[in-house]
């Protein structure tokens, strides 16, 4: 069950990057719900993202007032913000 109190995660990614199915691969594992937000295969298109983060480039998670790029930091962040913990 996914806490409702829980900022709601946001991903901007592609389809075909390797980064991309990465980070949703995790997500996925730890059985979070998020919004996956497709973006234009031209960077100058990517409008959305560069006002969100600053580049253009993905993948690129949202989760509340945080705002992570790169999958070798997302992915870290999310094990230590989500991930399960030995009781």
């Amino acid at each position: 069950m996914i806490d409702a109190s829980l900022p709601k995660l946001k991903l901007y990614k592609a389809d075909w990057c390797g980064y991309c199915v990465r980070v949703m691969r995790k997500l996925d594992e730890l059985g979070l719900a998020y919004e996956g937000v497709e973006v234009p295969i031209p960077h100058r298109d990517r409008r959305e993202v560069i006002a969100v983060s600053g580049q253009p480039e993905v993948p690129v998670l949202v989760d509340g007032d945080v705002v992570i790029d790169d999958d070798d930091r997302i992915i870290p962040y999310l094990d230590a913000r989500y991930g399960h913990k030995p009781e």
